[in-house]
């Protein structure tokens, strides 16, 4: 059986989103994941907030709140009865916990016992990764695997097979050898 690794920030659930609400609240700005042209998120905030913007990932909570993406829960289900599936993310403080509590209530079928933290993703076994952060996807392409990545406009440039929702995803994966 295949092993996919699939990223969950901003992959199964909308990390973005949320982040940026917080964001703009409190810096009244319009930061959008659609603004996004690279990685590096602090080169699309107001000058005082700059790398403060990473301060929002330490927020209890946050993690919690997240949002499946559409279809996100449904297609890993029926994935993980044709693969292996594992769920692997880095993290920052209180973000362990509350990323393990979130596939407990959203992906139970999964389990935490395949939610794997890591930095450096290409260093895990599996077949494939499916992710968006353009160095997780370039280091598991550069190891001699499958990567895919989430469609969005900071990781245009990397060279990977994409797709722009799980439904896509799915049917990708229907015709991958």
């Amino acid at each position: 059986m295949k092993t996919l690794l699939i990223d969950m920030d901003s992959v199964i659930c909308d990390l973005m989103s949320e982040w940026h609400r917080r964001y703009n609240h409190d810096y009244d700005d319009n930061l959008s994941v659609e603004k996004l042209e690279c990685w590096r998120s602090e080169d699309y905030v107001k000058n005082e907030c700059g790398d403060k913007i990473y301060e929002y990932l330490d927020q209890p909570g946050l993690f919690l709140q997240l949002k499946p993406l559409p279809h996100a829960i449904e297609v890993l289900e029926r994935l993980s009865s044709m693969y292996d599936v594992m769920i692997v993310t880095s993290s920052r403080t209180y973000a362990y916990t509350e990323k393990e509590q979130w596939v407990e209530k959203h992906l139970p079928f999964i389990g935490k016992r395949n939610l794997i933290f890591s930095h450096r993703k290409e260093m895990i076994r599996g077949d494939l990764l499916f992710d968006d952060a353009p160095h997780n996807l370039i280091a598991f392409k550069n190891s001699g695997r499958m990567a895919i990545a989430m469609n969005y406009r900071y990781n245009q440039y990397v060279d990977v097979p994409r797709v722009n929702n799980w439904l896509e995803f799915e049917e990708w994966l229907s015709k991958w050898k």
